[in-house]
This record gives structure tokens, sequence and C-alpha cells, in this order.
């Protein structure tokens, strides 16, 4: 074995997986068999209150026996935003804010009429957006 095959085996088996994986394998599924993906990406400022929305998504879906796949979370977004503290003598002194955006996935595989009805019918609480698309 030459050292560049090692160098491979070694990167293979020191690799990360990935995080979507769960994901590409339900879309290469769909992809042959014809199958309707309903994808949920949830999110929040806070990640209580989207971990709360997110579990009471998972149990009204599966209430009506739908496959689910997820919640998988997704990168944080921080946003920074860095402030004079004073406008005149003391221009040197900053104050530095930060915003953090938590975000989660849901893939709902064949979801029936009675799913998609009461996913449209749910009441989330106030600062959870929600993105639904249909694969």
């Amino acid at each position: 074995m030459t050292t560049t095959e090692k160098t491979i085996k070694k990167s293979k088996a020191t690799a990360k997986p990935k995080v979507t994986s769960k994901i590409s394998k339900a879309v290469a599924e769909k992809k042959q068999d014809g199958k309707v993906i309903l994808r949920i990406r949830v999110r929040a400022y806070e990640s209580k209150v989207l971990d709360a929305s997110v579990k009471q998504i998972m149990d009204t879906a599966m209430r009506y026996d739908a496959k689910i796949v997820g919640p998988i979370p997704l990168p944080t977004e921080i946003k920074k935003y860095t402030v004079n503290r004073a406008s005149f003598i003391y221009k040197n002194t900053r104050e530095q804010f930060e915003i953090r955006v938590h975000k989660r996935l849901i893939d709902i595989i064949n979801p029936s009429a009675n799913t998609i009805e009461a996913l449209t019918n749910l009441s989330l609480p106030s600062g959870v957006d929600i993105d639904v698309k249909m694969l």
C-alpha cells in the first residue's frame, strides 16, 4: 500500500459525517419512488421556544401516522453589531450586541391531507417563523 492510499484511507476514516445525510437519503428515496416531501424550516430567536414548537409540529404529524425525518439542527446564524458608547468624548469605547437565530429542519414524507390540514391549523408561539416547501 502506498503512502497516498494510506492518507486517503485515513482521511476517509476521520471525515465528519454530513449534517444533511438523513435529508439526502430521504430526497434520494423520493426521486426513486415518486414520493412527496413536505420540508418545514423553523426559525426563532430563543432555542427553548423553538424546541417546544418543533415538538408540537412533530406530535401533530405523528398523530396522523406521517413518516418524519428530523428535527435536524441547522447552524445558528449570529449577527453582531458594534455601537459607540458615547458620541463625543469617549469615542473609543464601544458596546457589542448580537442576535442569534436558531434553526431546525423537519421533513415529512408523503403527508396525507389530514396531516397538512392539522399542520396549517396549528397555533405556534409568537417569535417562531415557519417556511414550508413541497419537494
